[in-house]
């Protein structure tokens, strides 16, 4: 038996949001799969890019590892997950757009970094996967004077980029994006207060999605 809040949910889908896009269930189930987005995300429960973008079903295709890490091309013998989600959306779906979508609070990150945090799992598999963040510390350089709070969002904002570095080691992704067939794009959620930042691969500074007026977050408060 699921656990009762699944099933509770299922109930409350098949009488609200299923009988309201019933038809496009039916047409995807006929026509099958056609995102133009692909979204690099964190399997930290708090941060889902259905919600945060508020899509239906067949808007995005979305792929979510601990930190939402991209690995380096590596066509050898072992297991890619994220690589042959990636190869299918992009050869299969031909998703114009690649997403990779940081978040505040990271608890992978913390636990590579930060001396007092408690690893995330005593098994075989985290601590080689979060391996992967070592070029990013090398792009944030050394915490210094910052607060720890600052240096995590600091690393957090840096794994984002060097995901995207490794996104072009990808020969499929590096020739599209050449050609001008997709773009890579990196943003960021924060978490306590919903601000979603985008990445300027020029300057290396995030910005928020969108400018509205009202409540100003401060760099204190945005993860």
């Amino acid at each position: 038996m699921l656990p009762t809040r699944l099933i509770e949910g299922y109930a409350a889908f098949l009488d609200g949001r299923f009988p309201r896009e019933s038809e496009r269930y039916e047409k995807l189930a006929k026509e099958g799969q056609h995102p133009q987005t692909m979204v690099i995300g964190c399997c930290d429960s708090r941060v889902s890019p259905e919600v945060i973008f508020d899509v239906g079903p067949g808007e995005l295709f979305v792929v979510r590892n601990v930190a939402n890490l991209v690995p380096p091309y590596a066509p050898d013998e072992n297991y890619h997950g994220t690589s042959a989600a990636l190869e299918f959306a992009v050869m299969a779906l031909r998703v114009t757009d690649i997403v990779v979508l940081g978040h505040g609070r990271c608890g992978g990150i913390r636990a590579a970094v930060a001396e007092d945090a408690e690893p995330l799992s005593p098994g075989d598999f985290i601590g080689k996967w979060m391996g992967m963040i070592a070029p990013a510390i090398t792009e944030a350089g050394p915490r210094g004077s910052l607060s720890m709070d600052d240096y995590l969002r600091k690393l957090e904002h840096a794994s984002v980029a060097t995901s995207l570095k490794n996104l072009r080691t990808f020969p499929c992704v590096r020739i599209l994006e050449e050609r001008g067939k997709l773009k890579l794009h990196g943003a960021f959620f924060g978490v306590a207060t919903g601000v979603l930042s985008v990445l300027d691969e020029a300057t290396g500074l995030f910005s928020p999605a969108l400018d509205r007026p009202g409540k100003v977050f401060s760099c204190e408060n945005v993860a």
